[in-house]
């Protein structure tokens, strides 16, 4: 009896010493995460020079039944930029919300990346298919592809954009956000009137230059096709779309479906009419029918 006090006791102490280690902020460089609600978990992941404001709508629907994970970048918006401004940015970031599953102990997530985060999203989920360890559930994607290029020309590889892409990396690093603003076909008006719909919305929230440029120079440089076949989470892709044929976003339905033609399982598409690239923004009902339908 006296044996089974001691164990009761040592139990009661240590139980919120437990909890308290849960609820503890996730100390990274690279990311911060805000944890709320209760239930399955699913991690929300914003663009380039976005943070986890971009998703306020989609999280406060969610959250009542699930736990919501939404991430912000460091070195976007006001998010301090700690290690970001050392070298790459997707390839960390990735590996960082990995570490962040493993230690929040998170049971085969939902991620949910947004154009740039969308990037993350695949990389993540690349490698947890490689090792196993700690794998993601399911994948979505929201106007995003392995390979940003592609959408304009599905042969295009990195060495072609890479001159385009090193003179949007030194404007914005020069001159600022106001670089892309008063430019913006230096990363790409064809692509379905991205950049217009980015910097007219909430989604371009500025933020460290160093980081800034990185992430836009990997956004235009990155190719992660050929580690698509590494992804053992199902995917969905969801991008704006218009009917209208004189808008660049009505041609998009085959690009996407190519970018993706190498996975193991064939990806979900889900096109949200009246969207451009802020699709959660632009069309929150029916982004939110998207991501119940991917959860469910």
């Amino acid at each position: 009896m006296t044996r089974l006090i001691a164990l009761l006791s040592v139990l009661l102490f240590a139980l919120p010493g437990l909890a308290s280690a849960q609820d503890r902020p996730f100390a990274s460089e690279r990311i911060v995460v805000e944890a709320r609600g209760r239930g399955a978990d699913i991690i929300l992941i914003p663009g380039l020079a976005s943070t986890g404001d971009v998703w306020a709508r989609t999280a406060a629907r969610l959250d009542d039944d699930y736990r919501v994970h939404i991430v912000s970048i460091r070195g976007f918006g006001d998010v301090p930029p700690g290690r970001n401004r050392d070298g790459s940015l997707v390839a960390p970031v990735a590996a960082e919300l990995r570490r962040y599953i493993a230690e929040r102990g998170l049971d085969r997530p939902a991620v949910i990346g947004h154009s740039m985060g969308g990037l993350v999203a695949l990389r993540a989920a690349a490698d947890a298919g490689r090792d196993r360890r700690n794998p993601i559930g399911r994948v979505m994607v929201v106007d995003a592809t392995p390979f940003f290029p592609a959408l304009i020309s599905p042969g295009a590889t990195s060495g072609d954009v890479e001159p385009i892409a090193q003179i949007a990396y030194q404007a914005l690093l020069l001159l600022g956000d106001a670089a892309l603003r008063n430019q913006p076909t230096l990363i790409g008006r064809e692509l379905g009137g991205a950049a217009d719909s980015v910097f007219g919305s909430l989604g371009w929230q500025g933020g460290d230059r160093q980081v800034l440029a990185q992430g836009l120079y990997e956004v235009m440089t990155t190719d992660l096709r050929h580690r698509l076949p590494d992804i053992t989470a199902p995917v969905t892709v969801v991008y704006g779309w218009s009917p209208d044929a004189a808008n660049p976003r009505a041609r998009l339905d085959a690009a996407f479906q190519t970018a993706y033609r190498s996975l193991r399982e064939p990806a979900r598409f889900e096109r949200i009419e009246g969207a451009e690239h802020m699709v959660m923004i632009d069309q929150p009902q029916r982004f939110l029918a998207a991501v119940g339908r991917f959860l469910g």
